[in-house]
């Protein structure tokens, strides 16, 4: 062996030293795993992808507290129904002393209890009887002559069959016109108008003074004669109209300015 070759083996060359050997490597903790959410519990953004606002966490809802349970045997208390409240009626209007002039002085009431109302009832004139009959017997003889000439010219005896029943039913309605009239009757209250008629079948209308459109008096020749008018009243609704008949010429005119005066301080909108 040259001296430039050195031993492979230790134990061959004891003179050699021993191998150092390498210190331990220092303990390292592993690490911890990278939060999956912040704490108030949004959760965190990859690497790249922008950062969502700040939301707080809404609280949550307390749970509502359960109801006293009654006793047993005690009977539960029910709440009573509230009252509904309506708005203070006006005071009747002052009445023109002419709607009470030639009129009936007694309103022919149903024999049941009617309708308390806070107000003084306005009654028609006479001469709307004496009008309406004068109509009627004009009316009749119309019906006698037509059926005359019908038996006298073509020998047809069965027109008196006709005849014969509008005959009945025209002098019916004469029999009940007075009680009819008086029965009429319309009164001014604070806030509307109310007119009434019938005595079997009653029937009573309420118009607002704010929602009258038009007031129009209409008379016809016989009703010129015997001076009386009919007042109608026109509100938005056309099936709601009233028409009050048998008044004076007179009291006509002033219900009409008062209805007028009294709706332009009433009015309201449609």
């Amino acid at each position: 062996m040259s001296e430039s070759q050195t031993p492979q083996n230790p134990e061959q060359n004891p003179s050699s030293e021993p191998p150092v050997s390498a210190p331990p490597a220092p303990h390292v903790p592993p690490a911890s795993p990278l939060p999956t959410t912040t704490p108030h519990g949004a959760p965190v953004p990859h690497e790249g992808q922008p950062v969502p606002p700040h939301v707080p966490p809404v609280p949550p809802i307390p749970p509502r507290p359960a109801d006293p349970v009654p006793p047993v045997g005690e009977p539960q208390a029910v709440p009573l129904p509230t009252e509904p409240t309506f708005p203070e009626s006006r005071e009747p209007i002052a009445s023109p002393a002419t709607l009470d002039e030639g009129t009936y002085t007694e309103l022919r009431e149903p024999r049941g209890p009617g309708l308390a109302l806070d107000g003084a009832w306005h009654q028609i004139s006479p001469k709307y009887v004496v009008s309406q009959v004068v109509q009627e017997i004009l009316a009749l003889a119309l019906v006698v002559a037509a059926a005359l000439v019908v038996t006298l010219v073509f020998d047809q005896t069965w027109a008196w069959i006709p005849a014969g029943i509008i005959l009945v039913f025209q002098v019916g309605g004469l029999i009940i016109l007075p009680r009819q009239a008086k029965a009429l009757g319309y009164m001014l209250r604070g806030d509307d108008i109310v007119f009434r008629k019938g005595i079997l079948w009653q029937r009573m209308v309420a118009v607002p003074y704010g929602r009258m459109q038009l007031i129009d008096i209409t008379h016809g020749p016989l009703d010129r004669v015997f001076g009386v008018a009919k007042l109608k009243m026109v509100t938005a609704a056309a099936s709601t109209g009233v028409e009050i008949p048998g008044l004076s010429q007179s009291a006509a005119e002033a219900l009409r300015d008062t209805l007028i005066e009294v709706a332009e301080t009433r009015r309201t909108g449609l």
